[in-house]
């Protein structure tokens, strides 16, 4: 029994000594892949710029040469964008602020596209939550206690949303920097009502703020939706990278579907505009001493209706 233990252990201190070699082999070649594509970036652009003067009144066949060789040179930067995601490289400003100088860059395809299928599954469970938790706050429960919590839960989200979005553009996710930057400002706005004391003109907007919630949610989740069976049609075709997101790719086909979803869209925004207008009015009432109402709620609100609905055709 015993020696059959002692083999176990020398064959499994053998796997970890073997373990810890490859580690060190992957980490020799990933510094060694960095330090290259760094270095034929810098060839690349140097060509690039030969090429742009040498293509001042060339011959009819050095024409074409130089033709072939600015369609080569437009194609690397996007070889260089794979090979990248697989490498590990800095974080980010806001990663390094919140995560330190932690490596997020995932080595393999699997695990890559498992963290963006949790992404969009947290996405859908928590919209799906803020849904029914806007339902029980809107029609059954009155209590400021539970308007915190849904508050709480939506600066939780959309932070978490943040994050996982800069993990995301760490390995190679092509996501756009107007759906992130949203995303801040949406979080802020969300801590601007955390924040928001009970009170007269609370207890005036909050009905309004609540049904908007609700209706936000509902929207999303029939974005989520159409987004998702958009782009597994585009990955099928092969028309998409595989680590794009319900946020990107658009093309004609999709009007069919689209056309459903774009007068809730559109009616969504008009409604934050309607919001932003019932602000601006509470600001203007004598008793208006909250700065949530006066300042940064009011502007919030009408930049989120104008990005939105600058973005509604590119977000779909």
């Amino acid at each position: 029994m015993f020696p059959v233990i002692y083999i176990c252990v020398l064959f499994i201190q053998e796997t970890h000594r073997m373990y810890l070699q490859k580690l060190d082999e992957i980490t020799k070649l990933q510094n060694s892949c960095s330090s290259s594509i760094s270095s034929h970036r810098k060839r690349l652009q140097e060509v690039s710029l030969l090429v742009n003067k040498c293509s001042t009144g060339p011959a009819e066949e050095d024409a074409k040469t130089l033709d072939e060789i600015k369609e080569k040179i437009k194609t690397r930067p996007n070889a260089f964008f794979e090979m990248e995601s697989y490498i590990p490289k800095k974080n980010g400003l806001y990663l390094s602020l919140v995560l330190g100088n932690v490596n997020v860059t995932l080595l393999s395809k699997q695990s890559k596209f498992a963290y963006k299928d949790e992404y969009e599954k947290f996405k859908l469970c928590l919209t799906v939550l803020l849904l029914l938790f806007s339902i029980i706050c809107y029609f059954f429960v009155s209590y400021r206690f539970l308007d915190a919590i849904l508050n709480f839960l939506l600066v939780w989200y959309y932070c978490t949303l943040t994050i996982r979005e800069s993990v995301l553009i760490t390995n190679g996710s092509r996501i756009k920097g107007w759906w992130v930057f949203h995303h801040y400002v949406s979080a802020f706005l969300s801590g601007v009502m955390l924040t928001w004391p009970d009170g007269i003109l609370y207890k005036t907007f909050r009905n309004q703020f609540l049904a908007y919630s609700l209706y936000q949610s509902f929207v999303q989740c029939l974005q989520c939706y159409y987004q998702s069976g958009c782009l597994y049609r585009l990955r099928a075709l092969g028309e998409r990278h595989n680590m794009d997101l319900t946020v990107e790719g658009f093309q004609s086909w999709m009007w069919k579907g689209l056309t459903f979803l774009l007068p809730f869209l559109f009616f969504g925004h008009f409604w934050q505009l309607f919001n932003s207008l019932s602000l601006f009015r509470m600001a203007q009432l004598p008793d208006c001493k909250e700065w949530q109402v006066s300042a940064s709620m009011l502007l919030l609100h009408f930049y989120i209706f104008c990005a939105c609905s600058y973005t509604s055709l590119n977000c779909v």
